[in-house]
Protein backbone atom coordinates (compact mmCIF):
# COMPACT_ATOMS: atom_id res chain seq x y z
CA UNK A 1 0.00 0.00 0.00
CA UNK A 2 2.88 2.39 0.71
CA UNK A 3 4.10 1.81 -2.85
CA UNK A 4 0.65 2.83 -4.07
CA UNK A 5 1.21 6.19 -2.38
CA UNK A 6 4.85 6.85 -3.22
CA UNK A 7 4.75 5.55 -6.81
CA UNK A 8 2.02 8.03 -7.75
CA UNK A 9 3.46 11.20 -6.17
CA UNK A 10 3.25 13.04 -9.51
CA UNK A 11 -0.51 12.41 -9.62
CA UNK A 12 -1.08 13.65 -6.07
CA UNK A 13 0.87 16.85 -6.65
CA UNK A 14 -0.82 17.50 -9.99
CA UNK A 15 -4.39 16.79 -8.84
CA UNK A 16 -4.91 20.05 -7.00
CA UNK A 17 -7.01 23.12 -7.69
CA UNK A 18 -4.88 25.79 -9.34
CA UNK A 19 -6.57 28.61 -7.41
CA UNK A 20 -4.54 27.79 -4.30
CA UNK A 21 -0.89 27.38 -3.53
CA UNK A 22 -1.15 23.89 -2.02
CA UNK A 23 -2.40 24.57 1.49
CA UNK A 24 -3.53 21.01 2.22
CA UNK A 25 -3.55 21.34 6.03
CA UNK A 26 -1.79 18.32 7.56
CA UNK A 27 -4.59 16.90 9.66
CA UNK A 28 -7.74 18.71 8.59
CA UNK A 29 -10.93 16.68 8.50
CA UNK A 30 -12.74 16.08 5.26
CA UNK A 31 -16.12 17.75 4.89
CA UNK A 32 -17.45 15.02 2.62
CA UNK A 33 -16.48 16.80 -0.60
CA UNK A 34 -13.85 15.52 -2.99
CA UNK A 35 -10.44 16.79 -1.84
CA UNK A 36 -7.44 16.44 -4.06
CA UNK A 37 -3.74 16.90 -4.41
CA UNK A 38 -1.58 16.67 -1.32
CA UNK A 39 -4.54 17.02 1.02
CA UNK A 40 -6.17 14.08 -0.73
CA UNK A 41 -2.95 12.10 -0.27
CA UNK A 42 -2.90 12.89 3.47
CA UNK A 43 -6.46 11.70 3.88
CA UNK A 44 -5.71 8.52 1.96
CA UNK A 45 -2.78 7.80 4.29
CA UNK A 46 -5.03 8.16 7.34
CA UNK A 47 -7.82 6.13 5.72
CA UNK A 48 -5.40 3.27 4.98
CA UNK A 49 -4.01 3.50 8.51
CA UNK A 50 -7.36 3.00 10.25
CA UNK A 51 -8.34 0.18 7.84
CA UNK A 52 -5.20 -1.82 8.62
CA UNK A 53 -3.77 -1.41 5.12
CA UNK A 54 -0.80 0.86 5.79
CA UNK A 55 1.51 -1.61 7.55
CA UNK A 56 1.48 -5.43 7.55
CA UNK A 57 -0.11 -7.37 10.40
CA UNK A 58 2.05 -9.59 12.63
CA UNK A 59 0.41 -12.79 13.94
CA UNK A 60 2.63 -12.62 17.04
CA UNK A 61 1.10 -9.28 18.12
CA UNK A 62 -1.04 -9.41 21.24
CA UNK A 63 -4.61 -8.97 19.88
CA UNK A 64 -6.56 -5.79 20.51
CA UNK A 65 -9.08 -7.74 22.60
CA UNK A 66 -6.39 -8.33 25.27
CA UNK A 67 -5.49 -4.64 25.26
CA UNK A 68 -9.17 -3.74 25.74
CA UNK A 69 -9.33 -5.99 28.80
CA UNK A 70 -6.29 -4.24 30.29
CA UNK A 71 -7.84 -0.82 29.59
CA UNK A 72 -11.12 -1.87 31.24
CA UNK A 73 -9.20 -3.11 34.30
CA UNK A 74 -7.24 0.16 34.49
CA UNK A 75 -10.45 2.22 34.23
CA UNK A 76 -12.03 0.20 37.03
CA UNK A 77 -9.04 0.94 39.26
CA UNK A 78 -9.19 4.68 38.52
CA UNK A 79 -12.93 4.70 39.28
CA UNK A 80 -12.37 2.89 42.58
CA UNK A 81 -9.70 5.42 43.55
CA UNK A 82 -12.05 8.29 42.65
CA UNK A 83 -9.78 9.63 39.91
CA UNK A 84 -12.42 9.33 37.20
CA UNK A 85 -16.20 9.02 37.29
CA UNK A 86 -18.04 5.82 36.53
CA UNK A 87 -19.94 6.12 33.27
CA UNK A 88 -23.07 4.43 32.01
CA UNK A 89 -22.39 1.29 29.97
CA UNK A 90 -22.08 2.09 26.29
CA UNK A 91 -24.33 0.21 23.84
CA UNK A 92 -23.05 -2.93 22.16
CA UNK A 93 -21.74 -2.40 18.63
CA UNK A 94 -24.14 -3.93 16.10
CA UNK A 95 -23.15 -5.52 12.81
CA UNK A 96 -24.98 -2.74 10.95
CA UNK A 97 -22.66 -0.13 12.49
CA UNK A 98 -19.48 -1.76 11.20
CA UNK A 99 -18.49 -0.06 7.92
CA UNK A 100 -15.92 -2.63 6.76
CA UNK A 101 -14.20 -5.88 7.74
CA UNK A 102 -11.22 -5.56 10.09
CA UNK A 103 -7.87 -7.35 9.84
CA UNK A 104 -7.09 -10.26 12.17
CA UNK A 105 -6.45 -9.11 15.73
CA UNK A 106 -8.34 -5.80 15.40
CA UNK A 107 -11.57 -4.86 17.17
CA UNK A 108 -14.39 -2.37 16.74
CA UNK A 109 -14.70 -0.20 19.86
CA UNK A 110 -16.42 2.94 21.04
CA UNK A 111 -14.20 5.87 21.92
CA UNK A 112 -15.61 5.94 25.45
CA UNK A 113 -14.48 2.33 25.98
CA UNK A 114 -10.78 3.16 25.75
CA UNK A 115 -10.50 6.60 27.31
CA UNK A 116 -12.06 9.53 29.08
CA UNK A 117 -13.88 12.33 27.27
CA UNK A 118 -14.95 15.71 28.59
CA UNK A 119 -16.53 18.91 27.24
CA UNK A 120 -15.28 22.38 28.17
CA UNK A 121 -17.03 25.01 30.27
CA UNK A 122 -18.03 28.58 29.47
CA UNK A 123 -16.46 31.58 31.15
CA UNK A 124 -17.76 35.10 31.53
CA UNK A 125 -16.15 37.98 29.56
CA UNK A 126 -15.75 39.83 32.86
CA UNK A 127 -13.37 37.09 34.01
CA UNK A 128 -10.94 37.64 31.11
CA UNK A 129 -7.69 39.16 32.35
CA UNK A 130 -4.04 39.65 31.50
CA UNK A 131 -3.21 37.19 34.26
CA UNK A 132 -4.76 33.90 35.27
CA UNK A 133 -5.24 30.46 33.74
CA UNK A 134 -4.98 30.17 29.93
CA UNK A 135 -8.17 28.73 28.40
CA UNK A 136 -7.57 26.90 25.12
CA UNK A 137 -10.02 27.62 22.29
CA UNK A 138 -10.53 26.52 18.67
CA UNK A 139 -7.99 29.00 17.30
CA UNK A 140 -5.31 27.36 19.46
CA UNK A 141 -5.55 24.30 17.18
CA UNK A 142 -3.75 25.12 13.95
CA UNK A 143 -2.84 22.53 11.28
CA UNK A 144 -2.92 19.68 13.76
CA UNK A 145 -0.68 21.38 16.32
CA UNK A 146 -1.19 23.37 19.50
CA UNK A 147 -0.66 27.09 18.83
CA UNK A 148 -0.21 29.23 21.96
CA UNK A 149 0.42 32.59 20.27
CA UNK A 150 -3.09 33.85 21.07
CA UNK A 151 -4.09 32.85 24.60
CA UNK A 152 -7.12 34.03 26.54
CA UNK A 153 -6.66 34.02 30.32
CA UNK A 154 -9.35 33.70 32.97
CA UNK A 155 -8.74 35.16 36.43
CA UNK A 156 -10.99 32.83 38.45
CA UNK A 157 -10.99 29.38 39.98
CA UNK A 158 -11.01 26.65 37.31
CA UNK A 159 -12.60 23.23 37.82
CA UNK A 160 -10.25 20.27 37.71
CA UNK A 161 -12.45 18.66 35.05
CA UNK A 162 -11.33 21.22 32.47
CA UNK A 163 -7.61 21.27 33.31
CA UNK A 164 -5.64 19.66 30.49
CA UNK A 165 -2.88 17.14 30.97
CA UNK A 166 0.21 16.34 28.94
CA UNK A 167 -0.80 14.06 26.05
CA UNK A 168 -4.51 14.98 26.02
CA UNK A 169 -6.15 15.40 22.63
CA UNK A 170 -7.78 18.84 22.35
CA UNK A 171 -10.76 18.70 19.96
CA UNK A 172 -12.83 21.50 18.44
CA UNK A 173 -16.34 20.40 19.37
CA UNK A 174 -18.36 23.24 17.88
CA UNK A 175 -17.79 25.82 15.15
CA UNK A 176 -19.62 27.96 12.64
CA UNK A 177 -17.85 25.92 9.95
CA UNK A 178 -18.64 22.22 9.61
CA UNK A 179 -15.14 21.57 8.28
CA UNK A 180 -13.52 22.92 11.48
CA UNK A 181 -15.50 20.69 13.83
CA UNK A 182 -13.22 17.84 14.90
CA UNK A 183 -9.88 19.55 14.25
CA UNK A 184 -7.51 18.14 16.84
CA UNK A 185 -4.11 18.73 18.42
CA UNK A 186 -2.17 16.90 21.11
CA UNK A 187 -1.27 18.77 24.30
CA UNK A 188 2.51 18.71 24.64
CA UNK A 189 5.25 20.69 26.37
CA UNK A 190 2.98 22.51 28.83
CA UNK A 191 4.80 25.39 30.49
CA UNK A 192 1.96 26.18 32.92
CA UNK A 193 -1.44 24.90 33.96
CA UNK A 194 -4.06 25.34 31.24
CA UNK A 195 -7.79 24.69 30.82
CA UNK A 196 -10.05 24.20 27.82
CA UNK A 197 -13.11 26.32 27.15
CA UNK A 198 -16.60 26.00 25.78
CA UNK A 199 -17.01 24.40 22.35
CA UNK A 200 -13.87 22.35 23.01
CA UNK A 201 -13.44 18.76 24.19
CA UNK A 202 -10.59 16.55 25.31
CA UNK A 203 -9.90 12.84 24.96
CA UNK A 204 -7.54 11.24 27.47
CA UNK A 205 -6.04 7.78 27.05
CA UNK A 206 -2.67 6.04 27.07
CA UNK A 207 -2.95 5.30 23.33
CA UNK A 208 -3.46 8.87 22.15
CA UNK A 209 -0.93 8.80 19.31
CA UNK A 210 -3.02 6.36 17.28
CA UNK A 211 -6.28 8.05 18.32
CA UNK A 212 -4.94 11.42 17.12
CA UNK A 213 -4.62 10.09 13.59
CA UNK A 214 -7.93 8.27 13.92
CA UNK A 215 -9.79 11.48 14.81
CA UNK A 216 -8.25 13.24 11.83
CA UNK A 217 -9.17 10.43 9.43
CA UNK A 218 -12.09 10.47 6.98
CA UNK A 219 -13.48 7.46 8.89
CA UNK A 220 -13.96 9.49 12.09
CA UNK A 221 -15.64 12.31 10.16
CA UNK A 222 -18.07 9.86 8.59
CA UNK A 223 -18.83 8.34 11.98
CA UNK A 224 -19.45 11.74 13.57
CA UNK A 225 -21.70 12.76 10.70
CA UNK A 226 -23.69 9.56 11.18
CA UNK A 227 -24.30 10.05 14.91
CA UNK A 228 -24.77 13.81 14.85
CA UNK A 229 -28.31 14.45 13.64
CA UNK A 230 -28.56 18.07 14.77
CA UNK A 231 -28.28 21.04 12.44
CA UNK A 232 -25.61 22.63 14.66
CA UNK A 233 -21.99 22.07 13.67
CA UNK A 234 -20.92 20.34 16.85
CA UNK A 235 -19.72 17.15 18.52
CA UNK A 236 -21.48 16.38 21.81
CA UNK A 237 -19.98 14.37 24.65
CA UNK A 238 -22.31 11.53 23.71
CA UNK A 239 -21.10 11.71 20.09
CA UNK A 240 -17.51 11.30 21.22
CA UNK A 241 -18.19 8.45 23.60
CA UNK A 242 -20.40 6.43 21.26
CA UNK A 243 -18.48 6.89 18.01
CA UNK A 244 -17.05 3.55 16.87
CA UNK A 245 -13.63 3.12 15.33
CA UNK A 246 -11.15 0.45 14.32
CA UNK A 247 -8.74 -0.60 17.09
CA UNK A 248 -5.48 -2.45 16.23
CA UNK A 249 -3.12 -4.36 18.54
CA UNK A 250 -0.88 -2.00 20.53
CA UNK A 251 2.34 -3.01 18.75
CA UNK A 252 0.67 -2.47 15.38
CA UNK A 253 -0.52 0.93 16.58
CA UNK A 254 3.13 1.85 17.13
CA UNK A 255 4.03 0.69 13.61
CA UNK A 256 1.08 2.61 12.14
CA UNK A 257 2.02 5.83 13.96
CA UNK A 258 5.64 5.54 12.81
CA UNK A 259 4.60 4.96 9.19
CA UNK A 260 2.06 7.81 9.23
CA UNK A 261 4.71 10.15 10.64
CA UNK A 262 7.10 9.10 7.89
CA UNK A 263 4.56 9.64 5.11
CA UNK A 264 3.25 12.91 6.55
CA UNK A 265 6.82 14.21 6.59
CA UNK A 266 6.96 13.36 2.88
CA UNK A 267 3.70 15.28 2.37
CA UNK A 268 5.12 18.28 4.25
CA UNK A 269 8.19 18.20 2.02
CA UNK A 270 6.04 18.01 -1.12
CA UNK A 271 3.89 20.88 0.07
CA UNK A 272 6.88 23.10 0.81
CA UNK A 273 8.39 22.34 -2.58
CA UNK A 274 5.11 23.00 -4.33
CA UNK A 275 4.36 26.21 -2.44
CA UNK A 276 7.83 27.53 -3.20
CA UNK A 277 7.55 26.46 -6.82
CA UNK A 278 4.14 28.09 -7.25
CA UNK A 279 5.29 31.33 -5.64
CA UNK A 280 8.40 31.47 -7.81
CA UNK A 281 6.34 30.71 -10.92
CA UNK A 282 3.83 33.47 -10.19
CA UNK A 283 6.60 35.96 -9.41
CA UNK A 284 8.24 35.14 -12.76
CA UNK A 285 4.93 35.61 -14.62
CA UNK A 286 4.26 38.96 -12.94
CA UNK A 287 7.80 40.19 -13.58
CA UNK A 288 7.78 39.27 -17.27
CA UNK A 289 4.31 40.71 -17.87
CA UNK A 290 5.30 43.97 -16.16
CA UNK A 291 8.06 44.41 -18.77
CA UNK A 292 5.30 44.79 -21.36
CA UNK A 293 3.48 47.59 -19.57
CA UNK A 294 6.69 49.44 -18.66
CA UNK A 295 8.34 49.19 -22.09
CA UNK A 296 9.66 52.61 -23.13
CA UNK A 297 9.17 52.16 -26.86
CA UNK A 298 7.98 49.74 -29.51
CA UNK A 299 11.37 48.06 -29.85
CA UNK A 300 11.60 47.36 -26.12
CA UNK A 301 8.00 46.13 -26.13
CA UNK A 302 8.72 43.73 -29.00
CA UNK A 303 11.71 42.25 -27.13
CA UNK A 304 9.66 41.86 -23.93
CA UNK A 305 6.89 40.12 -25.83
CA UNK A 306 9.34 37.79 -27.57
CA UNK A 307 10.74 36.69 -24.19
CA UNK A 308 7.21 35.77 -23.08
CA UNK A 309 6.23 34.14 -26.38
CA UNK A 310 9.30 31.87 -26.26
CA UNK A 311 8.08 30.35 -22.98
CA UNK A 312 4.32 30.77 -23.31
CA UNK A 313 3.48 27.11 -22.66
CA UNK A 314 5.48 26.99 -19.42
CA UNK A 315 4.48 30.41 -18.09
CA UNK A 316 0.69 30.21 -18.31
CA UNK A 317 -0.05 26.90 -16.63
CA UNK A 318 -2.24 28.05 -13.71
CA UNK A 319 -5.53 29.93 -13.46
CA UNK A 320 -3.76 32.66 -11.51
CA UNK A 321 -1.15 33.20 -14.23
CA UNK A 322 -3.83 33.26 -16.96
CA UNK A 323 -5.88 35.78 -14.98
CA UNK A 324 -2.77 37.94 -14.67
CA UNK A 325 -2.27 37.69 -18.42
CA UNK A 326 -5.88 38.84 -18.95
CA UNK A 327 -5.34 41.86 -16.74
CA UNK A 328 -2.12 42.71 -18.59
CA UNK A 329 -3.97 42.55 -21.91
CA UNK A 330 -6.50 45.07 -20.60
CA UNK A 331 -3.72 47.28 -19.28
CA UNK A 332 -1.92 47.25 -22.63
CA UNK A 333 -5.20 47.97 -24.41
CA UNK A 334 -5.90 51.18 -22.49
CA UNK A 335 -2.26 52.30 -22.84
CA UNK A 336 -2.35 52.09 -26.63
CA UNK A 337 0.19 49.26 -26.75
CA UNK A 338 -2.06 46.48 -28.02
CA UNK A 339 -2.69 47.69 -31.57
CA UNK A 340 -0.78 50.22 -33.73
CA UNK A 341 -1.97 53.81 -34.10
CA UNK A 342 -3.07 55.05 -37.52
CA UNK A 343 -2.35 58.74 -38.34
CA UNK A 344 -5.46 58.79 -40.56
CA UNK A 345 -7.78 58.10 -37.60
CA UNK A 346 -9.94 61.01 -36.52
CA UNK A 347 -8.42 62.03 -33.12
CA UNK A 348 -10.30 61.47 -29.88
CA UNK A 349 -10.44 65.23 -29.27
CA UNK A 350 -12.85 65.59 -32.21
CA UNK A 351 -14.93 62.67 -30.92
CA UNK A 352 -15.21 64.45 -27.55
CA UNK A 353 -16.35 67.66 -29.24
CA UNK A 354 -19.05 65.77 -31.16
CA UNK A 355 -20.21 64.11 -27.94
CA UNK A 356 -20.32 67.45 -26.12
CA UNK A 357 -22.47 68.88 -28.90
CA UNK A 358 -24.81 65.87 -28.75
CA UNK A 359 -25.12 66.14 -24.97
CA UNK A 360 -26.01 69.82 -25.27
CA UNK A 361 -28.78 68.91 -27.71
CA UNK A 362 -30.14 66.21 -25.40
CA UNK A 363 -30.11 68.63 -22.45
CA UNK A 364 -31.93 71.29 -24.50
CA UNK A 365 -34.59 68.75 -25.48
CA UNK A 366 -35.00 67.69 -21.83
CA UNK A 367 -33.90 64.12 -22.49
CA UNK A 368 -31.02 64.30 -19.98
CA UNK A 369 -30.26 66.61 -17.07
CA UNK A 370 -27.52 69.22 -17.14
CA UNK A 371 -24.65 68.14 -14.93
CA UNK A 372 -22.21 70.12 -12.84
CA UNK A 373 -18.95 71.18 -14.46
CA UNK A 374 -16.39 68.43 -13.95
CA UNK A 375 -12.97 69.42 -12.56
CA UNK A 376 -9.93 69.77 -14.80
CA UNK A 377 -7.67 66.72 -14.94
CA UNK A 378 -4.56 67.34 -12.83
CA UNK A 379 -1.02 66.28 -13.68
CA UNK A 380 -1.17 63.71 -10.88
CA UNK A 381 -4.16 62.07 -12.55
CA UNK A 382 -2.39 61.55 -15.87
CA UNK A 383 -1.33 57.87 -15.79
CA UNK A 384 1.15 57.83 -18.71
CA UNK A 385 2.08 59.64 -21.89
CA UNK A 386 -0.79 59.28 -24.32
CA UNK A 387 -0.31 57.83 -27.82
CA UNK A 388 -0.90 59.97 -30.87
CA UNK A 389 -4.55 60.91 -31.35
CA UNK A 390 -5.63 59.94 -27.80
CA UNK A 391 -7.19 62.20 -25.17
CA UNK A 392 -7.70 62.06 -21.42
CA UNK A 393 -11.26 62.65 -20.30
CA UNK A 394 -13.50 62.06 -17.31
CA UNK A 395 -16.14 59.38 -17.74
CA UNK A 396 -18.93 61.89 -17.20
CA UNK A 397 -17.79 63.98 -20.19
CA UNK A 398 -18.80 61.38 -22.77
CA UNK A 399 -21.40 59.32 -20.87
CA UNK A 400 -24.46 59.92 -18.72
CA UNK A 401 -24.07 58.40 -15.26
CA UNK A 402 -27.09 57.72 -13.09
CA UNK A 403 -28.19 55.41 -10.31
CA UNK A 404 -31.39 53.95 -8.92
CA UNK A 405 -33.35 53.39 -5.74
CA UNK A 406 -34.96 50.72 -3.60
CA UNK A 407 -38.73 51.10 -3.31
CA UNK A 408 -40.03 50.76 0.26
CA UNK A 409 -40.07 47.08 1.19
CA UNK A 410 -43.03 47.64 3.46
CA UNK A 411 -45.36 48.30 0.53
CA UNK A 412 -46.14 44.99 -1.22
CA UNK A 413 -47.69 46.90 -4.14
CA UNK A 414 -44.18 48.05 -5.08
CA UNK A 415 -43.06 44.46 -5.65
CA UNK A 416 -46.25 42.94 -7.08
CA UNK A 417 -47.18 42.62 -9.84
CA UNK A 418 -43.64 41.92 -11.10
CA UNK A 419 -43.55 44.23 -14.12
CA UNK A 420 -40.08 45.83 -14.28
CA UNK A 421 -36.63 44.22 -14.11
CA UNK A 422 -34.67 45.55 -11.14
CA UNK A 423 -30.90 45.03 -10.71
CA UNK A 424 -28.99 44.77 -7.43
CA UNK A 425 -25.23 45.21 -7.07
CA UNK A 426 -24.57 41.49 -6.55
CA UNK A 427 -25.76 40.76 -10.09
CA UNK A 428 -22.79 42.64 -11.57
CA UNK A 429 -20.62 39.54 -11.08
CA UNK A 430 -21.73 38.27 -14.49
CA UNK A 431 -20.43 39.66 -17.77
CA UNK A 432 -23.99 40.42 -18.88
CA UNK A 433 -27.30 40.75 -17.06
CA UNK A 434 -29.90 38.68 -18.90
CA UNK A 435 -32.42 38.42 -16.07
CA UNK A 436 -32.88 39.89 -12.61
CA UNK A 437 -33.54 38.09 -9.36
CA UNK A 438 -36.15 40.65 -8.39
CA UNK A 439 -38.76 42.71 -10.23
CA UNK A 440 -40.77 45.71 -9.15
CA UNK A 441 -44.12 47.15 -10.21
CA UNK A 442 -44.76 50.13 -12.45
CA UNK A 443 -46.25 51.81 -9.38
CA UNK A 444 -42.88 51.53 -7.64
CA UNK A 445 -41.18 53.21 -10.60
CA UNK A 446 -43.67 56.10 -10.54
CA UNK A 447 -43.35 56.59 -6.77
CA UNK A 448 -39.57 56.29 -6.40
CA UNK A 449 -36.31 57.41 -8.02
CA UNK A 450 -35.94 54.21 -10.04
CA UNK A 451 -34.97 54.92 -13.66
CA UNK A 452 -35.48 52.35 -16.43
CA UNK A 453 -32.21 52.00 -18.36
CA UNK A 454 -31.98 50.67 -21.92
CA UNK A 455 -30.17 47.61 -23.25
CA UNK A 456 -26.42 48.29 -23.46
CA UNK A 457 -26.25 50.31 -20.24
CA UNK A 458 -23.13 49.49 -18.22
CA UNK A 459 -23.79 48.76 -14.56
CA UNK A 460 -21.06 49.30 -11.94
CA UNK A 461 -21.50 48.11 -8.34
CA UNK A 462 -20.77 51.05 -6.03
CA UNK A 463 -20.95 48.99 -2.86
CA UNK A 464 -21.60 45.45 -1.73
CA UNK A 465 -20.02 42.55 0.12
CA UNK A 466 -16.65 40.99 -0.70
CA UNK A 467 -15.53 41.51 -4.31
CA UNK A 468 -18.76 43.17 -5.43
CA UNK A 469 -17.71 46.83 -5.24
CA UNK A 470 -16.20 47.92 -8.58
CA UNK A 471 -17.60 45.05 -10.67
CA UNK A 472 -19.01 45.98 -14.10
CA UNK A 473 -21.72 44.27 -16.13
CA UNK A 474 -23.92 45.15 -19.12
CA UNK A 475 -27.69 45.13 -19.49
CA UNK A 476 -29.11 42.84 -22.13
CA UNK A 477 -32.62 43.88 -21.08
CA UNK A 478 -34.31 47.06 -19.95
CA UNK A 479 -34.05 47.41 -16.18
CA UNK A 480 -33.94 49.71 -13.20
CA UNK A 481 -31.33 49.43 -10.46
CA UNK A 482 -31.06 49.93 -6.74
CA UNK A 483 -29.02 52.76 -5.24
CA UNK A 484 -25.92 50.55 -4.95
CA UNK A 485 -25.42 50.60 -8.75
CA UNK A 486 -24.12 53.25 -11.12
CA UNK A 487 -25.71 53.11 -14.59
CA UNK A 488 -23.44 54.36 -17.41
CA UNK A 489 -24.91 55.24 -20.82
CA UNK A 490 -22.40 56.25 -23.52
CA UNK A 491 -23.58 59.24 -25.56
CA UNK A 492 -22.03 57.83 -28.75
CA UNK A 493 -24.01 54.76 -29.78
CA UNK A 494 -21.15 52.83 -31.46
CA UNK A 495 -21.00 49.29 -30.04
CA UNK A 496 -17.21 49.19 -29.91
CA UNK A 497 -17.18 52.52 -28.04
CA UNK A 498 -19.34 50.97 -25.31
CA UNK A 499 -17.15 47.86 -25.30
CA UNK A 500 -14.02 49.97 -24.92
CA UNK A 501 -15.50 51.77 -21.91
CA UNK A 502 -16.45 48.42 -20.41
CA UNK A 503 -13.00 46.91 -20.85
CA UNK A 504 -11.45 50.00 -19.26
CA UNK A 505 -13.75 49.68 -16.25
CA UNK A 506 -12.80 46.00 -15.95
CA UNK A 507 -9.13 46.96 -16.09
CA UNK A 508 -9.72 49.69 -13.48
CA UNK A 509 -11.48 47.38 -10.99
CA UNK A 510 -8.88 47.84 -8.24
CA UNK A 511 -8.51 51.57 -8.88
CA UNK A 512 -12.26 52.03 -8.62
CA UNK A 513 -12.34 50.10 -5.35
CA UNK A 514 -9.53 52.24 -3.96
CA UNK A 515 -11.62 55.39 -4.51
CA UNK A 516 -14.32 54.13 -2.15
CA UNK A 517 -14.75 55.82 1.21
CA UNK A 518 -16.49 54.98 4.44
CA UNK A 519 -16.12 52.76 7.48
CA UNK A 520 -16.39 48.98 7.68
CA UNK A 521 -17.88 48.78 4.17
CA UNK A 522 -16.42 51.55 1.96
CA UNK A 523 -18.64 52.79 -0.86
CA UNK A 524 -18.27 54.45 -4.22
CA UNK A 525 -20.75 57.10 -5.31
CA UNK A 526 -22.00 58.51 -8.61
CA UNK A 527 -19.69 61.53 -8.29
CA UNK A 528 -16.57 59.39 -8.01
CA UNK A 529 -17.62 57.16 -10.88
CA UNK A 530 -18.39 60.20 -13.05
CA UNK A 531 -14.95 61.72 -12.34
CA UNK A 532 -13.05 58.56 -13.30
CA UNK A 533 -10.25 59.52 -15.71
CA UNK A 534 -10.12 57.44 -18.90
CA UNK A 535 -7.52 57.47 -21.70
CA UNK A 536 -9.69 57.64 -24.82
CA UNK A 537 -8.39 56.49 -28.24
CA UNK A 538 -9.78 57.59 -31.60
CA UNK A 539 -13.07 55.84 -32.33
CA UNK A 540 -11.51 53.74 -35.14
CA UNK A 541 -8.73 52.59 -32.83
CA UNK A 542 -11.27 51.71 -30.14
CA UNK A 543 -12.76 49.32 -32.70
CA UNK A 544 -9.37 47.70 -33.34
CA UNK A 545 -8.60 47.48 -29.61
CA UNK A 546 -11.90 45.79 -28.81
CA UNK A 547 -11.43 43.26 -31.61
CA UNK A 548 -7.90 42.42 -30.43
CA UNK A 549 -8.96 42.12 -26.79
CA UNK A 550 -11.80 39.76 -27.77
CA UNK A 551 -9.34 37.65 -29.75
CA UNK A 552 -6.79 37.44 -26.90
CA UNK A 553 -9.41 36.82 -24.22
CA UNK A 554 -10.71 33.90 -26.27
CA UNK A 555 -7.15 32.54 -26.30
CA UNK A 556 -6.96 32.89 -22.51
CA UNK A 557 -10.29 31.11 -22.09
CA UNK A 558 -9.01 28.32 -24.32
CA UNK A 559 -5.90 28.01 -22.13
CA UNK A 560 -8.09 27.78 -19.03
CA UNK A 561 -10.31 25.15 -20.61
CA UNK A 562 -7.26 23.02 -21.48
CA UNK A 563 -5.94 23.50 -17.97
CA UNK A 564 -9.24 22.47 -16.41
CA UNK A 565 -9.43 19.40 -18.65
CA UNK A 566 -5.94 18.36 -17.53
CA UNK A 567 -6.88 18.97 -13.89
CA UNK A 568 -10.03 16.89 -14.27
CA UNK A 569 -7.97 14.01 -15.65
CA UNK A 570 -5.51 14.21 -12.75
CA UNK A 571 -8.34 14.34 -10.23
CA UNK A 572 -9.99 11.29 -11.79
CA UNK A 573 -6.67 9.45 -11.57
CA UNK A 574 -6.30 10.39 -7.90
CA UNK A 575 -9.86 9.27 -7.17
CA UNK A 576 -9.28 5.97 -9.00
CA UNK A 577 -6.17 5.28 -6.90
CA UNK A 578 -8.11 6.01 -3.70
CA UNK A 579 -10.91 3.65 -4.73
CA UNK A 580 -8.35 0.96 -5.52
CA UNK A 581 -6.63 1.45 -2.16
CA UNK A 582 -9.64 1.29 0.14
CA UNK A 583 -11.54 -1.59 -1.50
Amino acid sequence: MVNLITEHINIWTAAQTQKTNGGRGRVKNSNGQSLHGIKKLCELILELAVRGKLVPQDPSDEPASDLLKKIAKEKARLIKEGKIKKQKPLPEITEDEKPFELPEGWEWVRLGDIGETNIGLTYSPKDISDIGTPVLRANNVQNGKLDLTDLVRVNKAIKNSVIVQEGDLLICARSGSRALVGKTAQITNLSEEMAFGAFMAIFRSRINNYVLYLINSPLFRRMIDDVNTTTINQITQNNLKTTIFSFPPLTEQHRIVAKVDELMALCDQLEQQQTGSNAAHQNLVETLLSTLTTAADQGEFAKAWQRIANHFDTLFTTEQSIDHLKQTILQLAVMGKLVPQDPKDEPASILLKKIAKEKARLIKEGKIKKQKQLPEITEEEKPFELPMGWALSRLGEFTVVGTGATPTRGNPNYYFPEEVNWVTSGETSDEFITETKEKISLLAVSKSNVTIYPIGTLIVAMYGQGKTRGQVSELLLEAGTNQACAAIQPVDSAVHHRKYIKLFLKKAYEELRSHAAGGAQPNLNVGKVTQTVIPLPPLAEQHRIVAKVDELMALCDSLKARLNDAQTTQIQLADAIVEQAVV
